[in-house]
């Protein structure tokens, strides 16, 4: 694994002949293409997020929102100002690392 990564979850860069085009392939790991793509790697591994007790994501966008609904911790951290008042009327944790 590259620098002890075992998984990775992202966006795949498009590459022809060897070379990055500087496109995407297939699904962005963007707004519900995070709950997609991460379903995928899942189920991949014959699990669900359903699986698990806890599960945790920390978001600082509101693009991430469909992600943080799926898990059971989503935590708001450095928020943009529409995740920062869902997070609020949510009661999800906030928290600031400036």
């Amino acid at each position: 694994a590259l620098f002890g990564i075992e998984n990775l979850i992202g966006t795949d860069p498009e590459e022809k002949e060897g070379e990055f085009t500087g496109k995407v392939s297939g699904l962005p790991s963007f707004k519900e293409g995070k709950v997609t793509r991460l379903e995928a790697w899942l189920k991949n591994k014959n699990l669900s997020l359903t699986d698990f007790k806890k599960s945790y994501f920390y978001s600082d966008s509101h693009n991430d929102l469909p992600l943080m609904q799926k898990v059971t911790h989503p935590v708001a951290v450095d928020a943009d100002a529409i995740l920062a008042e869902y997070a609020k009327s949510r009661g999800w944790p906030t928290i600031s690392l400036r």
